[in-house]
């Protein structure tokens, strides 16, 4: 398992950096964006990666499971309530680290003027929960994990990006952009091949490392 999360954490790099950079781009351009257009965008690009995923991290179990049991789980017979668990948790948990508690370190070393810890969860309960349900729903009939798993990086990297465009409050030094590129990496690096791969996986008895 070790050796698989290395090898999936080096695989995805180079497309994580991709996403950082155009993070910085996006950044660069939106520099006199007001805050609550900022907080607006953010709350539709948070809610579209806890979609994203609720549906991979289920959709990435359940095809391991079913490549255990069998036919089974196909039938929709394939332990239903820790699909549910482990996607909500999965997707909901981790999307939080990534996309506000790893930007609010950010935005707290920093010091800027807007910064604040946004719980999507709590803050917007009616909008983040449900779609969380959606996507574990369409991991249950549907699942799947090759396309949604690449925008899902992007939906990551611009939902953290713009908890911190929220923050900033002015110009921003040379300095700061690159600090501000190192934790968009790691608000999405980590917690991506986490949520997605690494997760689910520890709830299946026997590892089968064949994606979906």
């Amino acid at each position: 398992m070790a050796g698989y999360i290395l090898k999936e954490l080096k695989a995805h790099a180079p497309f994580t950096i991709f996403g950082a950079i155009t993070g910085i781009a996006i950044m660069a351009f939106s520099f006199k964006l007001p805050y609550k257009a900022s907080y607006n965008i953010f709350y539709v690009l948070h809610p579209l990666h806890v979609l994203l995923s609720a549906l991979v991290t289920a959709a990435m179990y359940k095809l391991h499971t079913c490549s255990r049991i069998g036919k089974d789980c196909i039938k929709g017979k394939c332990n239903f309530w820790a699909l549910i668990l482990i996607g909500y948790a999965g997707s909901v948990g981790i999307a939080t680290i990534s996309d506000s508690l790893i930007p609010y370190a950010a935005e707290s070393l920093l010091g800027m003027p807007n910064r604040g810890i946004h719980l999507g969860f709590i803050e917007k309960w009616w909008l983040v929960n449900p779609l969380a349900i959606i996507g574990i729903a369409i991991a249950y009939y549907k699942p799947t994990t090759k396309f949604p798993h690449s925008l899902h990086v992007l939906l990551s990297t611009w939902a953290s990006l713009f908890h911190i465009i929220m923050a900033k409050g002015g110009i921003l030094s040379w300095f700061s952009y690159i600090t501000i590129f190192l934790f968009l990496f790691l608000a999405v690096w980590i917690p991506c091949c986490v949520s997605d791969i690494v997760f689910p996986l520890l709830f299946v008895k026997d590892n089968k490392t064949k994606r979906g």
